[in-house]
């Protein structure tokens, strides 16, 4: 009676899922629709079509430079726990992750998992050294990130593009969110452990379920998960207290992937001859960063919708928003299928690669 009681709650929770997930689907679908629908295409594709074999390339070649700063914050990560792996995979490894985590709900999380799967299934470094590595990386660029998109809103609002929208509200959620890594951060370099212990809370709810439906308690804390986790907290606070050079060389790393970021978005800018400010490009690229926060696959439909709303906001036709939102979408689309790919090839490929250990 009671597994049957179970099985039918657990059978309700994966409904609930897929109803979630499908209502996000179709508000991506709808979002792009009604963007389209409200802008000329015609104009949208004049714009695009008259981008040059030379425009094109320069962009690529821009894209690249960006994507190899990408890494470099991992790879110190791994080099302070003593393990130096080959930066050219790693670009690889991010890549895929980008990926898994471009085309799930929510592009900020996905591919996490697969990062650490490769570095160990692939160079022998322990899980907890990769998942700590993993962990403060992730850390680092949610810092990064927040960090610009609260600059990103001081910006908008002196350019008063963004009229309309409560300021205090935008000021303070952006705030809010940048607390969050920053907070996390310094609980690891306190010695605390703020992920064992969420992961302590949880398994007490969890158990509190198990006894409503007559099943045994379980204690999470004597499960390999839990073990691999507290010890990468564990390695995480000591990189933090270690090597507190190297942790920030990797903030810096961060401002430079930004840096190039912005430069990257401005020629976007600048090749669909939208002649915009550094600060108007700084504006509509905040409006970017908003709109993928949202749990919705790719973006899809949110960043189409701010960028019109952004243009409209900076005296530019919502079809200029539209074009640059297209042109981004088809760079992120391009980089998540060559991800796919190389995701396919690298798990589908077996064998270590060789790891070298720095001296001392």
């Amino acid at each position: 009676m009671l597994a049957k009681a179970g099985a039918t709650v657990r059978r309700r929770i994966l409904t609930r899922q897929q109803l979630i997930r499908g209502f996000w689907l179709l508000l991506a679908l709808g979002l792009f629709w009604l963007t389209l629908r409200a802008v000329p295409l015609d104009d949208v594709w004049q714009r695009l079509r008259g981008l040059t074999l030379e425009q094109v390339l320069l962009l690529v070649v821009v894209n690249v430079a960006v994507l190899v700063t990408f890494s470099l914050r991992w790879w110190l990560l791994l080099y302070a726990q003593g393990y130096v792996l080959p930066y050219i995979s790693l670009m690889g490894y991010r890549l895929a992750t980008f990926a898994v985590s471009y085309f799930t709900p929510g592009p900020h999380f996905g591919g996490e998992p697969l990062q650490v799967y490769l570095v160990t299934a692939r160079h022998k470094v322990p899980v907890s050294a990769s998942l700590a590595a993993v962990v403060l990386d992730k850390i680092l660029e949610m810092l990064a990130n927040f960090a610009f998109l609260s600059a990103g809103i001081l910006v908008a609002l002196r350019q008063q593009a963004w009229i309309g929208l409560d300021e205090t509200q935008l000021v303070g959620a952006s705030l809010l969110l940048l607390a969050a890594p920053l907070g996390l951060l310094v609980a690891l370099a306190l010695g605390w452990r703020p992920l064992t212990g969420l992961l302590r809370w949880a398994g007490r709810a969890w158990n509190w379920i198990r006894r409503v439906l007559g099943q045994p308690p379980r204690d999470l804390t004597q499960m390999r998960l839990y073990a691999t986790l507290a010890d990468s907290e564990t390695q995480s606070t000591a990189l933090c207290r270690d090597h507190p050079r190297i942790l920030l060389l990797a903030v810096a790393v961060s401002g430079l992937s930004w840096v190039a970021m912005i430069g990257e978005f401005w020629l976007m800018t600048d090749v669909l001859g939208l002649g915009l400010t550094l600060p108007q490009a700084i504006t509509a690229m905040a409006a970017a960063r908003l709109a993928i926060l949202l749990p919705l696959p790719a973006g899809l439909g949110a960043l189409e919708a701010s960028q019109a709303l952004a243009m409209r906001g900076l005296g530019l036709p919502a079809a200029a928003g539209v074009s640059l939102s297209l042109l981004i979408r088809a760079r992120d689309v391009l980089l998540g299928l060559l991800g796919l790919g190389l995701a396919a090839v690298l798990l589908g490929r077996w064998g270590n690669q060789n790891v070298r250990v720095p001296k001392g």
